[in-house]
C-alpha cells in the first residue's frame, strides 16, 4: 500500500518510528520504537491494532518478551481481559522456571518463563515489539508449547520483513502493525 493511501492509524506510528542509521554497529538501520512509546495517541493506537489483530485468535493469555515487548503485552493483555505472562532472561523470576537456549549470529542466548504460568492446552497470544531474524520469538514459541500451551499468534508492532524471521515461528500465524 503506497504511503498516500496507507491506513491513517498506521501512518501515525510509523510516523512514531525513528530510524537511526549504524546502530547498533555501522551498516544496521535500527528501528527506534521509543518516539512511539512516547506519544500517548501513538502508544494507544498500537495497542487497540494490536488488540484489534488479536481477537481473533481467541486468547487466553498474552505472553510478552523482556522487555519492550511488556510494554505492549501488558496493556494487550488488560484491554483483552487475559492474564499476562513475562518471558525474562535468565535469573529474573523469582519461581521455578522453564528455560530454553536459542542460537544467536555468534553465540546462543535463554529466556525463562514460570514453569506454572500457563495452563495445559491454554490458547496464548505472544507479543513483542519487534520481529527481525525470529530467534527471539522462535524460542518463546518454543518454551510456551514445552509448558503444554497452544501458540495461536505472534504479535509485534514492526515487522523487518527482509530478515525473514516469521520463517522460523514454525507455522505459527503472524500479526505485525508495520512491516518495513
Amino acid at each position: 500500500m503506497s504511503a498516500a493511501r496507507e491506513d491513517p492509524r498506521l501512518a501515525l506510528l510509523r510516523s512514531r518510528v525513528r530510524d537511526v542509521p549504524d546502530f547498533p554497529k555501522p551498516g544496521i538501520l535500527f528501528r527506534d520504537l521509543t518516539p512511539l512509546m512516547g506519544d500517548g495517541a501513538a502508544l494507544r493506537e498500537a495497542v487497540d491494532l494490536l488488540v484489534a489483530r488479536i481477537v481473533p485468535h481467541r486468547p487466553e493469555l498474552v505472553v510478552a518478551i523482556e522487555s519492550r515487548g511488556f510494554i505492549f503485552g501488558a496493556p494487550v493483555a488488560a484491554a483483552l481481559g487475559v492474564g499476562f505472562v513475562p518471558v525474562r532472561k535468565p535469573g529474573k523470576l523469582p519461581h521455578k522456571t522453564h528455560r530454553r537456549s536459542y542460537a544467536l549470529e555468534y553465540g546462543t542466548d535463554a529466556l525463562e518463563m514460570h514453569s506454572d504460568a500457563v495452563v495445559d492446552g491454554a490458547r496464548v497470544v505472544i507479543v513483542d515489539d519487534l520481529l527481525a531474524t525470529g530467534g527471539t520469538a522462535a524460542a518463546t514459541i518454543g518454551l510456551v508449547r514445552d509448558i503444554g500451551g497452544r501458540v495461536a499468534c505472534a504479535s509485534f508492532v514492526v515487522e523487518l520483513g527482509l530478515l525473514e524471521g516469521r520463517g522460523r515461528l514454525h507455522g505459527v500465524p503472524v500479526e505485525s502493525l508495520l512491516v518495513y
